[in-house]
């Protein structure tokens, strides 16, 4: 199950992790977040305990998708030690998600 996030706990949560890091920045109302909310809930399964996956709510919590740059949702942020390695927007097929966190391990 992903991890919801706050600005608050992503230092804690995110650059602070001693795992690889997949944050989901999403919205409620955002359709294609929807329908990349089930591959996300996946693939925290699938990579649990090797990958952290979190997931931040773009209108709840506003300074950290400023801080990364964040403009169109879904985004997802592929971090390893604090560092942003990778990122994707929009919808992907889940055998894309799956090749990028296989590279983090």
């Amino acid at each position: 199950m992903a991890i919801e996030i706050t600005d608050q706990s992503f230092k804690e949560e995110v650059l602070s992790s001693n795992t690889p890091v997949l944050v989901d920045f999403w919205a409620e109302w955002c359709g294609p977040c929807r329908s990349l909310s089930p591959i996300v809930e996946e693939l925290s399964e699938e990579f649990k305990g090797k990958i952290k996956v979190v997931k931040l709510d773009i209108d709840s919590n506003q300074e950290i998708p400023v801080e990364y740059g964040i403009r169109n949702i879904p985004t997802l942020l592929f971090i390893k030690n604090g560092e942003v390695v990778d990122k994707v927007v929009g919808v992907q097929p889940k055998e894309k998600l799956v090749e990028k966190l296989q590279s983090l391990l």
